[in-house]
């Protein structure tokens, strides 16, 4: 690692480098701001980075007007939050096939997985459907333009995206890259299976032994990941992840509480919550949250998520999200079990 410079030297060196105004100039990019400045020098005083290196990655990207776009939820919805529309998106048939092509060539990669992490295949390639179609739309945002961007110049979130990109800029030195090779989503998110950076950092594995993490090119690296990731955040090994509900009387409270699961199955059936199927022995004594999927025009859809439905969500916070991996991954599951008995 370099020497460190004095603060007041550094700032020295970014006054000569650079203009003292705010407001970036043709050719400067991000390296004019004040905040970037003032970052610049933190990433060096804390984590060694050179100066004028940092400044010159900087000086490459600047504030990129569609990823602040995309971030801003519309000032005016134009539709209502439908899950009937959000499922199409994800559980058809054209992610189950590529999912079961998926599948049948990590067959014992997937086993694996599931043998170390105790996460079901089906599960993992669900997740990497959802996150990317398999790796075929993994981004194509520079990551280093679209993090500075939501650090610098989204101020709801700046101090989440402020961090994601320190851990951006450890992970590509960690990894010998250039930050400004990178591509990913407009958030941030990296390859195959979509990882912020300090998720990459924290959870990541080497899973194909090669002596790095790459989830950009790796298969095999992306399957041990998502299992580690769901693991470390607490999925249970054959548990269930949620079941079908019907509701007698106002779901409101219940609802209101959230996806954390918080009361029993029998607690919630006393308070009008009743399973639409038959559980397994002791699973009502499980805890379990009540979840509405609402879709306009369209009867309300009831579930009850249990805590491995809630360890989704920890991948997107979002109960429709998790609910187009379960049943993403249960057709997935059924197709391939149908597939094997015509053989």
């Amino acid at each position: 690692m370099k020497r460190k410079l004095p603060a007041t030297l550094c700032l020295a060196l970014l006054g000569g480098l650079l203009p003292v105004s705010g407001h970036p100039q043709q050719g400067t990019g991000f390296s004019q701001e004040p905040e970037v400045k003032s970052f610049i020098i933190e990433m060096h005083e804390r984590y060694g980075f050179d100066v004028a290196h940092l400044t010159r990655q900087f000086a490459a990207v600047r504030p990129n007007a569609t990823v602040l776009r995309a971030i801003r939820p519309p000032a005016v919805p134009e539709k209502q939050r439908s899950w009937q529309r959000y499922r199409e998106r994800f559980v058809n048939s054209r992610r189950v096939d590529g999912g079961q092509r998926f599948w049948q060539q990590h067959e014992v990669t997937l086993q694996r997985a599931a043998a170390i992490y105790g996460v079901p295949p089906e599960i993992v390639v669900a997740i990497i459907g959802v996150e990317t179609e398999y790796g075929q739309n993994m981004g194509s945002f520079g990551v280093l333009e679209a993090l500075s961007s939501l650090a610098f110049h989204y101020p709801p979130r700046a101090e989440f995206f402020r961090s994601e990109l320190e851990q951006f800029l450890l992970l590509a030195r960690e990894n010998g890259l250039s930050p400004l090779s990178i591509k990913g989503s407009y958030a941030g998110a990296i390859g195959i299976p979509q990882f912020m950076p300090s998720s990459q950092r924290r959870f990541a594995v080497d899973f194909d032994n090669d002596d790095r993490i790459d989830l950009r090119n790796s298969n095999v690296d992306a399957i041990g990941s998502v299992a580690r990731f769901l693991q470390q955040h607490g999925w249970q090994k054959d548990a269930p992840v949620a079941v079908p509900a019907s509701v007698n009387g106002d779901p409101a409270m219940l609802i209101a509480a959230g996806i954390k699961p918080a009361l029993s199955v029998r607690e919630l059936a006393s308070q009008g919550v009743v399973p639409d199927t038959v559980l397994a022995a002791g699973d009502a004594d499980r805890p379990a949250a009540l979840i509405d999927l609402v879709s306009p025009g369209a009867p309300t859809g009831y579930w009850l998520g249990f805590d491995n439905f809630y360890v989704i969500t920890r991948y997107n916070r979002s109960s429709f999200y998790a609910m187009a991996v379960f049943q993403l991954a249960e057709a997935l599951r059924e197709t391939r079990n149908t597939l094997a008995g015509t053989r």
